[in-house]
């Protein structure tokens, strides 16, 4: 985790509503009010329901980038204590037994409990699995949010170059489809999140879930595979009944 570049919050939009995302604390990721509007233009009340989602979108995972950055700091500290308790602990005793240092065995003995403290405190109250359940959280919105800005795209030019079939009224309805799937997955991966600390916290262990927000991000489109899955073994060929061969006559 440390090697790899730090994500960054993305900037508001250029809407002007965005001011103060920048100053999120954790604390903060609260539900928002649909915002009403008049239906007489509505190319101009989806283009403002698709600037509150993407709003919202942006506010979660920057939520989830500001609540990483002490558990990060957390997470190093604990994991250098616990790297270096285990080196004094090792390295201390043996310098006191072939006679370079005298008298430094305990204070070895003492470091391996540090870092043992370490390992254990870090493990109990979840500093490490935190920061790692915020930053995938975090990709997995701003993923999400990449695959609606396209859909959001292709619906535009196709409005532009003129529907190819279907009204205005279905258009506008394929489009509310886009926004509600997407604020649906935005809101199963805080919830899956979520399941997730919450199991650690009753267990004081790394939950096995833990890129369970991945997995949400990389769902399938409902126009493609319907909205209903098939049941298991609904497309494999029905077992039928053996039948015994005719006795010989």
């Amino acid at each position: 985790m440390g090697q790899q570049p730090e994500m960054q919050p993305e900037g508001p939009p250029q809407d002007g509503r965005g001011e103060g995302a920048a100053g999120l604390r954790p604390g903060d990721l609260t539900g928002r009010a649909f915002p009403l509007g008049d239906w007489g233009e509505p190319a101009v009340r989806l283009d403002e329901l698709y600037r509150w989602v993407e709003r919202g979108a942006l506010d979660t995972a920057a939520w989830y980038l500001a609540d990483r950055v002490w558990k990060r700091r957390g997470a190093r500290v604990l994991r250098l204590g616990a790297a270096g308790g285990a080196v004094a602990g090792a390295a201390l005793p043996l310098l006191d037994m072939t006679g370079v240092v005298g008298g430094v065995a305990p204070w070895g003995y003492l470091a391996l409990l540090l870092g043992v403290a370490c390992v254990a405190g870090d493990r109990y109250f979840g500093v490490t699995s935190g920061w790692i359940r915020d930053v995938a959280t975090a990709q997995a919105v701003q993923r999400r949010l990449q695959v609606l800005q396209f859909d959001w795209a292709s619906e535009s030019v196709r409005e532009v170059l003129g529907p190819a079939e279907g009204t205005a009224g279905e258009a506008a309805e394929r489009c509310l489809g886009v926004l509600r799937r997407f604020s649906e997955d935005v809101t199963e991966l805080v919830r899956a999140e979520t399941a997730d600390w919450m199991v650690e916290f009753r267990t004081g262990a790394t939950p096995l879930g833990i890129q369970s927000a991945g997995v949400v991000g990389q769902r399938s489109e409902a126009g493609s595979q319907g909205r209903f899955p098939l049941p298991p073994g609904a497309g494999a060929r029905p077992n039928m009944p053996r039948q015994r061969p005719p006795e010989p006559r």
